[in-house]
């Protein structure tokens, strides 16, 4: 993997050029280079060191002429920083190496000054071997010489920069909203910072700048944007850095849903053809609504990049005698069913590790057939004939085919499909590296229903505004009232969530209340906001796709932790600093704090 070739560097006394600049145009003039020793050859009457910087690899030549800077060589080691002066010489055509961009010229070594020495590093720089990932992390500053990783860094740095520029040329401002914040109820579990001014009282590191941002469209801003950092205390995960992550944060006034939708799918676009070979499955990108998603795919983040389908064969089944259908039904469920074109071929084990992933999302089991000649199947006693062939009818199944049943209430039965036709898809291969399919999931539920607490939650963004305004808050379910919500999703990755913000006060205490918050409540945890929209706030909106997710899925990288100059493991630590750690008594003394860990 080549770093981008960059050509704009300080000539001082260490470099006249960089080490991947250099070619046969400048053969026969002497330059001056410094950076670190990549690999050291030593073929008896020559010394060969490839010289490695950010922008490349040149070879160097030490010759038996200038006896010194040979000396020297001869006991140089990898990683070393050295600066030489010597001669360019243009390589005969039969040793030209085209593996690298300097690959048809050589620096001839006259003088030479070592900089600094290495220790034996702890895993090889030249190499991209399969490295024990926590030695990579405890060694970080290491690990990024290597080339892949400064590509990386190098890329994300340009998709920054473009995004920077597109929203720039659209009018929108960046501004730089504050770190040390209130608490905000997001859906994680908040950083806390402890107040040494006010004993017992904490900021909180914010999970967004939702608030901010929302006061700068009701300061007349009308279009914002940060690269946000964002902490959110919460369990790794795959997909997302533990503890702090960036977002391209927006905010827009006097926008409706369609509005954001135009401007971040334009840059989405860009950013696809900018940053990656990937093709664009379907412009403009689909509007699914929510219910929907959930259930013809399973998910409100689904993999559109194959026609795997779930169906509704409840009134087909209503009248079988197989008591996990009839079950579900008297109670007022559903039975759904997931069509998998070409599925007949799975293998006992593999069914059966289908059928563990189903346990695992919840289900008591898997109920399936496999579409044959003959349709084959545990269930098919007991459904009979008649409606096997209707449901096989009705999905419209060919032999060869697989159809796999979750019955009971919609949300689980739909969560069980979805990760079942996800883990199906992944055992046909029809996840193709080389699609994006972009999808907007719109209308979420205000509202779910919080079985552990007996209560309402919010269950997206709690500052959204809901479809129908004020009069739509007294439906008698609140978890039918549907929001301005909506999620941008790739691949089967959530990239962002944005809404259509709730601007009026009146409005905000009463969708608060159905969430449990008493008026004064709202006053002091969201006064500030409660007080900006009572002296004339804008209709705004807003959206944050995820910087690192969206770049992490473009680039086809084999982890998000690539996407960061320093990241944490996958249990939260930062090895390299060894961050957490325990702090003095003194420190805690300053912030009135003391510790019981034995609880």
């Amino acid at each position: 993997m080549k770093i981008q070739k960059q050509q704009s560097i300080t000539v001082n006394k260490y470099r006249t050029h960089n080490c991947g600049e250099l070619s046969v145009k400048e053969a026969d003039t002497t330059v001056r280079l410094s950076g670190w020793v990549h690999t050291r050859r030593d073929h008896g009457g020559l010394i060969f060191i490839d010289l490695r910087d950010k922008w490349g690899i040149v070879q160097l030549t030490f010759h038996p002429d200038y006896p010194e800077p040979f000396k020297a060589a001869d006991v140089l080691r990898s990683e070393d920083v050295v600066c030489v002066t010597g001669s360019v010489i243009a390589r005969p055509s039969d040793m030209v190496n085209k593996n690298i961009a300097t690959g048809e010229i050589e620096i001839r070594v006259e003088t030479m000054e070592v900089l600094s020495k290495s220790q034996t590093p702890p895993f090889p720089i030249a190499k991209d071997d399969d490295i024990n990932e926590e030695l990579r992390l405890r060694y970080r500053f290491l690990d990024l010489r290597h080339p892949r990783l400064q590509k990386i860094l190098h890329t994300r740095h340009r998709f920054i920069q473009y995004i920077r520029n597109y929203l720039s040329d659209h009018a929108f401002t960046e501004v730089q909203t504050p770190i040390l914040a209130n608490s905000s109820p997001e859906g994680a579990r908040d950083f806390l910072v402890p107040s040494r001014l006010y004993p017992g009282q904490f900021y909180a590191l914010p999970q967004a700048p939702q608030q901010f941002k929302q006061l700068l469209m009701v300061g007349g801003l009308d279009r914002y944007f940060q690269i946000a950092p964002c902490f959110r205390d919460e369990d790794p995960r795959a997909d997302r850095s533990a503890g702090d992550f960036y977002q391209i944060d927006l905010e827009m006034s006097f926008v409706e849903q369609e509005d954001i939708f135009q401007v971040v799918e334009k840059l989405m676009i860009k950013l696809t053809k900018e940053f990656s070979a990937k093709q664009i499955i379907t412009k403009p990108f689909p509007r699914l609504p929510w219910r929907e998603a959930m259930a013809k795919y399973g998910s409100d983040k689904p993999d559109l990049r194959f026609d795997l389908f779930i169906h509704d064969v409840s009134a087909i089944v209503a009248d079988s005698q197989f008591k996990v259908f009839s079950a579900a039904l008297k109670e007022g469920g559903i039975v759904h069913a997931l069509h998998v074109p070409g599925g007949a071929k799975f293998t006992r084990k593999e069914i059966d590790e289908l059928t563990e992933i189903a346990t695992n999302a919840g289900a008591s089991g898997l109920a399936y057939i496999l579409v044959k000649d003959v349709p084959t199947s545990p269930i098919i006693k007991y459904l009979g004939d008649d409606i096997t062939v209707q449901v096989i009818k009705h999905l419209n199944a060919q032999p060869g085919d697989a159809i796999f049943f979750g019955a009971g209430e919609f949300m689980p039965v739909s969560t069980t499909l979805g990760v079942v036709r996800n883990a199906a898809a992944a055992k046909l291969n029809l996840k193709d590296p080389a699609k994006t399919a972009w999808v907007w999931i719109t209308d979420f539920p205000m509202y779910e229903f919080n079985v552990e607490e007996n209560k309402i939650d919010f269950s997206h963004n709690p500052f959204s505004m809901p479809q129908g305004g004020l009069e739509a808050l007294d439906a008698p379910d609140p978890t039918t009232i549907l929001a301005y919500q909506y999620d941008l999703v790739l691949n089967g990755y959530e990239i962002s969530s944005g809404a259509i913000r709730n601007h009026h006060p009146d409005i905000m205490y009463k969708a608060f209340a159905l969430a449990g918050y008493s008026k004064q409540e709202v006053d002091k945890r969201f006064g500030g906001m409660i007080r900006a929209f009572s002296y004339g706030a804008p209709p705004h909106g807003g959206i944050a796709p995820g910087l690192d997710r969206l770049l992490f899925l473009l680039l086809d990288l084999p982890s998000i932790r690539d996407i960061y100059a320093f990241p944490k493991d996958s249990k939260a630590k930062d090895l390299m600093m060894n961050a957490p750690s325990p702090v003095t008594p003194q420190q805690l003394k300053d912030l009135h704090i003391t510790l019981d860990l034995d609880t």
